[in-house]
C-alpha cells in the first residue's frame, strides 16, 4: 500500500495529518510559512484518500491502521521525533500516536478534534456518516453533496462549505475507498476515555472552531480536549471570523509556536 507523501523545507520535522474526506492539501491550506520559518514539512494523503492506495480491506481504516501509517511515514523519512499537526481525523490519529509512542512526538497541534468516547457506538450519530458514504459510493461527489444537508448550516457559511467540500472531494482518485473510510473511521476510537489524555506529555495546542461555522466539530469538544491534556492551550477564532483551521497561515503560526516550544 503506497501513500502519497510530499516533503518541503529543511529543519525540525512537522508531520501534517488531514481530516476524513480531505487530502494533504487541507491542513495548512497551501501555506508555505512553516518551510520559510525553517521546518521540514511532511504531508501525506491518508490511506484511501487523494493519491494514496486504498486500504488492503474495506474495514482497515481504524485508528490503529491510521496511526501505523503515520509512524511508517516518519520512519520512511528518517524522522525520530516530529511535531504532529492534524485536523479532525488527523488530530485523533496524532493523539493515538502520542499515546502509544510518546517518544516520537515533540509537540501536538490538534485542530477541531471531535471524537467523544462512546460516540463510536451511537448508531444515531453514525447514521449521518453512513448516509454520506452511501451518497459518495452511489453518486460520487454530487451524491455526497446531496447527502450533506447544507441547510443545517447558517446561511453565511453554506456557499463556502459547499464549494470547499466539492473541491476537496474532487481530489480523490478512488472515491469508493473514501466511502469505506466514512463507514469505518467514525466507528473507531483513538482513545477510550478523556482520562487517557492525562498521559500526553508534549506541548499541545487545541484549535477549536465556533459552532456557527463548523457545527460538526463542536467547540465544547475542543474545550474538553484542552482541559484533559496537561498544559494544553485552546485557540479559537474571534466571533464572526472564519475558523483558524480554515486559515493556513494562522494555523501554521500556531504549529511553529509549538515547534519552538518543543
Amino acid at each position: 500500500m503506497d501513500l502519497h507523501v510530499e516533503v518541503a523545507g529543511e529543519g525540525p520535522a512537522v508531520l501534517l495529518l488531514h481530516g476524513l474526506t480531505a487530502t494533504h492539501r487541507y491542513v495548512v491550506m497551501g501555506s508555505r510559512r512553516l518551510e520559510r520559518d525553517g521546518h521540514r514539512v511532511i504531508a501525506y494523503d491518508a490511506r484511501g484518500h487523494g493519491a494514496s492506495d486504498p486500504a488492503p480491506a474495506p474495514d482497515r481504516y481504524a485508528y490503529d491502521d491510521l496511526a501505523a501509517d503515520a509512524l511508517r511515514v516518519l520512519d520512511d523519512h528518517g524522522v525520530e521525533r516530529a511535531v504532529l499537526a492534524g485536523a479532525s481525523m488527523g488530530a485523533h490519529t496524532a493523539l493515538r500516536v502520542a499515546l502509544d509512542h510518546p517518544e516520537r512526538v515533540a509537540g501536538l497541534v490538534l485542530a477541531t478534534p471531535a471524537h467523544v468516547p462512546g460516540r463510536e457506538r451511537d448508531e444515531r450519530a453514525l447514521a449521518r456518516w453512513d448516509r454520506l458514504a452511501d451518497g459518495l459510493a452511489g453518486g460520487g461527489v454530487d451524491g455526497f453533496l446531496a447527502a450533506y444537508r447544507f441547510d443545517d448550516l447558517p446561511e453565511q457559511w453554506r456557499d463556502t462549505v459547499r464549494t470547499v467540500t466539492r473541491q476537496r472531494l474532487a481530489q480523490h482518485a478512488r472515491p469508493e475507498a473514501v466511502a469505506d473510510a466514512l463507514r469505518i473511521v467514525p466507528r473507531s476510537a483513538p482513545f477510550a476515555s478523556f482520562d487517557d489524555l492525562a498521559a500526553i506529555d508534549a506541548p499541545t495546542v487545541v484549535v477549536g472552531s465556533r459552532d456557527e461555522a463548523d457545527p460538526t466539530h463542536p467547540l465544547e469538544a475542543a474545550r474538553r480536549y484542552a482541559a484533559a491534556i496537561p498544559g494544553a492551550r485552546l485557540a479559537v477564532e474571534e466571533p464572526g471570523e472564519s475558523p483558524i483551521a480554515w486559515r493556513g497561515a494562522r494555523l501554521s503560526q500556531l504549529i511553529a509556536d509549538v515547534a519552538a516550544g518543543a
